[in-house]
């Protein structure tokens, strides 16, 4: 699901992947539902693409958004109401092992207005289910 939804740079909010051209994307704003062109001078980023650091391996943005969700029981989080170490902090709370040095207050600041946007649009299930070998040969007929 995340591998069609979109950050744009220089754009605000997140975009869908409605159709793809010649050196050029169409995307559709997740909120107001506008379309438009994204051409290929422009930097784009597949949120499936992203990863956070933490102690351990890199983690998943839609696994971390699937724990924001159950920690926030589905609801926006007010990311204005705090500053940077209440961001550090309930983010602690949320993935207790995330890299201090490396991830920055603007980095979670973004992840929270990324799933606000994102719940705001009615999505809910953001990981992306991997499916048992013998699951996808039934798919494919074999």
């Amino acid at each position: 699901m995340l591998r069609t939804i979109l950050s744009i740079t220089g754009k605000p909010g997140l975009f869908k992947i409605i159709s793809q051209g010649n050196r050029m994307l169409v995307v559709e704003d997740i909120v107001s539902k506008k379309r438009q062109p994204v051409h290929a001078r422009d930097k784009v980023v597949s949120l499936g693409d992203i990863a956070m650091y933490t102690e351990g391996e890199d983690k998943p943005l839609g696994e971390i958004l699937d724990l924001v969700f159950a920690n926030m029981n589905g609801e926006r989080i007010d990311v204005k109401a705090y500053d940077n170490d209440g961001l550090r902090e309930k983010f602690a709370e949320i993935l207790p092992d995330f890299d201090r040095e490396r991830v920055y207050p603007s980095d979670i600041k973004k992840l929270f207005s990324w799933y606000n946007l994102l719940i705001g649009a009615g999505f809910t299930k953001f990981a992306i289910e991997e499916q048992a070998p013998e699951e996808e040969a039934k798919e494919e007929g074999i």
